[in-house]
């Protein structure tokens, strides 16, 4: 084997081609490093680094009234860069991301009265120099921010599991305690010149909270800040120890099947497995002093629900493995229908419990039919039960016999693919829409459609094939009454 070096092959190139030929090589090698280079520097023209970019004020408000927890932060970011930027970053420590259940944001648009906010795109991102294992996420701005220029931004994310019961085991008659952990300065991949937060607790008993410089507290509420003058990346831990006996309402995971009739019907059927995610509960349950001290007798508890379901509901039942429950109260309005519920037994931490919710609705409230001819359901994603976590959401849409083509419309990611179901008098079997989410909020609670097309003529099959059934056997019938199956005719 013979191998030459890159020198021998270009004087070999040099001695063969033409001067013509070698002209033109040189000519597109000139090309192609100008277009790269031009490639290069559009695509440095809008991308944003965080030297780019410098936040003027940040106010943070941490709400931690319930076992959701919901953070409300305002950004004043500046271009302090010479180039356009259409993306602002922000980072999340891996403790936060494991437990990130919803990320929002919005721009401000326009002055007082005229205010509007305009939603903003988000995805995930990845940045190399993000210090121990950061997340970190991008927001796509509508028009590129100018040097020089500032805009303001709502975000709004909602973390599940983030309160650690402490101690994690309590009795009938004791408050439940919990941890919150989080940071006194935001963390953030660009430099702030002033931040504050502020959090706020159910109640004033705060057993403990860290204090660092610029620590005040007036009631619930304790606030950290302001602070000036903060290079990237900074990050100050603290600990907040406070009361909290809210309902830890968790439903490990939820069914919900939707089986759509042409013949005017909506038939919803919800599969239930909840827990309370709260304090575990030690030593023994007294009926007597939960009934007799509701206030001191398992104040961690909870034994009433409220399912907050469409208006126009009908033929509702609510039950369980046993059997149906009746400590259930519907009470409808114009425009919403609730239902609270209890359960057979109140749940402490630890305790868990399994029941069933079905009704029926108006097809013509949520069926529609689209300029292209299609058909599409519009209905709400999520779960019905006000204030609780869901770990993990299936939601099928059961189509009519005959359906084809279905496709569904979620405003967030989920996980989609299709199933068939049989059921009474079926040939084909019924496509299934299947929807798939972990770690749902009650802001997940938004419309999706499921869209397909549909041959009338399916609907008299069903139909067509009871009067064959019944034509059949009356025709069967009458034959063989007259039939004669003696041996012997009779004289």
């Amino acid at each position: 084997m013979i191998v030459q070096s890159s020198q021998e092959v270009k004087l070999k190139l040099t001695h063969t081609l033409s001067p013509e030929a070698m002209e033109a090589l040189r000519s597109l090698g000139q090309l192609v490093i100008a277009l790269s280079i031009f490639s290069h520097l559009s695509l440095l023209a809008y991308s944003s680094s965080p030297q780019d970019l410098q936040i003027l004020n940040a106010e943070r408000r941490i709400d931690l009234t319930s076992h959701i927890v919901k953070v409300f932060l305002t950004l004043k970011v500046e271009n302090t860069g010479t180039s356009p930027v259409s993306e602002v970053l922000l980072a999340f420590p891996p403790t936060q991301v494991d437990h990130l259940a919803l990320l929002k944001a919005a721009i401000t648009v326009g002055k007082k009265k005229k205010k509007s906010y305009v939603p903003l795109e988000v995805n995930p991102t990845e940045l190399p120099d993000a210090p121990n294992g950061a997340k970190s996420f991008s927001i796509s701005l509508l028009h590129p921010l100018n040097s020089g220029e500032t805009a303001t931004l709502e975000v709004l994310y909602i973390l599940t599991h983030s309160l650690e019961p402490f101690p994690a085991e309590i009795s009938q008659s004791e408050s439940q305690l919990v941890y919150y952990r989080d940071g006194a300065i935001i963390l953030s991949p660009y430099y702030v010149k002033q931040q504050t937060t502020f959090i706020r607790t159910p109640s004033t008993r705060v057993e403990s909270f860290t204090r660092v410089e610029s620590t005040n507290r007036a009631g619930s509420e304790i606030k950290y800040g302001p602070y000036k003058d903060r290079p990237a990346y900074s990050y100050s831990p603290i600990i907040v120890h406070f009361e909290n006996n809210n309902a830890f309402a968790v439903v490990e995971e939820l069914v919900r099947e939707v089986e759509v009739s042409h013949w005017g019907n909506l038939q919803i059927t919800e599969h239930y497995k909840l827990a309370h995610a709260g304090a575990r509960h030690k030593g023994i349950f007294s009926r007597v002093d939960y009934q007799s001290r509701p206030h001191a007798g398992g104040v961690s508890s909870f034994k009433h629900l409220l399912a907050r379901l469409p208006p126009r509901v009908h033929s509702v039942y609510y039950r369980d493995g046993i059997g149906n429950i009746s400590s259930s109260h519907l009470r409808t309005e114009y425009l919403k229908s609730d239902l609270e519920i209890e359960p057979r037994y109140p749940l402490f931490g630890g305790w868990k419990a399994t029941f069933v919710i079905g009704y029926g609705l108006p097809l013509e409230d949520f069926l529609f039919e689209s300029p292209d001819g299609r058909r599409y359901l519009n209905f709400t994603f999520g779960c019905p039960l006000a204030e609780t976590v869901v770990d993990k959401l299936t939601l099928k849409v059961v189509l009519p016999e005959g359906s084809k083509n279905p496709s569904a419309v979620v405003p967030f990611s989920v996980e989609q693919h299709l199933e068939t179901k049989y059921s009474y008098l079926d040939v084909a079997g019924r496509t299934v829409v299947v929807l798939e989410k972990r770690n749902v909020v009650p802001e997940h609670n938004s419309h999706f459609q499921v869209y397909y097309t549909f041959n009338p003529v399916f609907m008299l099959a069903e139909p067509l094939m009871l009067v064959s059934t019944f034509f059949f056997i009356f025709m069967a019938s009458v034959a063989y009454l007259h039939m004669d199956f003696s041996i012997c005719k009779s004289s």
